[in-house]
């Protein structure tokens, strides 16, 4: 169980992580997502004992990471793949870890093996590691201790298609066997395959959260069109709430509706679908359009 409760985190008068709450419960993937600056990272370097919190409390099994007893074995945490070593081998950077954690030897061929690193691969310096290999290394570090829990940033990030459904099938396991899996990842169609719940964030603060399939019924309209810009401006005018998205726009309104306005005004409709049928990358898109660097810059 991960349970995050007001957690803010403030830089002077910045506030990159603003009273956010939500619970992981085990059993379950929970796909953490925002555009970049929206505080994941930070609340994620709160929750694993790096960042201290300006206000609020993340519990790991009911206590806080640095109150966990050897929290390598209770928690498996990665946050940067690239902050191994370089001059040791991968087999290398496991046995220290696996020395700290107090795991043994047949447990870092086991993970070798469970992350598809071949031996020659273990044998490697890690500074000669493909990116995709060193997001191997960081998941079986992860994995050394056997742990309950699992919080990881972008833990797909240089995978391969192959590699990234391996990934899957990995957590997808993890979490069918009782762990808890917090999920941070900008691959959102991974996220909508293997997540059961969804927390997003935006410049700080939680914009939806809930259910995967919950969210994804509420996502509104989507709707193209001959003019979009004029579509826009008649649905605005007809005070429909109306968000610009790359490939047309998602609109706050039941597809009967947007379709009789787009009729009375002659707007040639190409596409008109309800919420129910639009991926993830839309509603992201949608719900994240204020709080993106490319909203500011629009």
């Amino acid at each position: 169980m991960i349970t995050i409760e007001n957690l803010t985190k403030r830089y002077g008068g910045f506030t990159a992580v603003d009273d956010i709450s939500f619970e992981v419960r085990p059993g379950s993937v929970v796909g953490f997502l925002g555009p970049n600056g929206a505080g994941k990272s930070t609340a994620m370097r709160m929750m694993t004992g790096l960042t201290p919190p300006t206000s609020g409390r993340a519990t790991l099994l009911g206590q806080t990471y640095r109150e966990v007893h050897n929290p390598g074995r209770q928690v498996g945490v990665m946050l940067d793949a690239s902050a191994q070593h370089p001059g040791r081998t991968g087999r290398e950077v496991l046995r220290v870890a696996a020395v700290s954690i107090g795991v043994s030897k047949a447990r870092v061929d086991e993970v070798l093996g469970l992350v598809g690193l071949t031996e020659e691969e273990a044998g490697r310096r890690v500074r000669n590691y493909s990116l995709g290999m060193r997001q191997r290394l960081g998941i079986a570090a992860a994995l050394l201790g056997e742990p309950q829990v699992l919080i990881l940033d972008e833990p797909a990030n240089g995978l391969d298609p192959q590699g990234i459904h391996w990934m899957r099938g990995l957590l997808r396991r993890f979490a069918d066997g009782g762990g808890t899996v917090l999920l941070s990842s900008h691959l959102l169609h991974e996220v909508q395959i293997v997540a059961d719940d969804l927390v997003m964030i935006g410049r700080g603060r939680i914009v939806a959260m809930g259910s995967k399939e919950e969210l994804l019924s509420r996502g509104g309209t989507t709707v193209r069109s001959t003019d979009d810009v004029r579509l826009a401006s008649l649905l605005e005018r007809a005070d429909v709430p109306v968000t610009k998205i790359g490939s047309g726009l998602v609109v706050d309104a039941e597809p009967g509706v947007v379709g009789r306005i787009a009729a009375d005004e002659r707007v040639v409709l190409l596409e008109l679908r309800s919420g129910g049928s639009e991926g993830l990358e839309e509603m992201f898109l949608g719900l994240t359009a204020a709080t993106s660097r490319e909203g500011d810059a629009a």
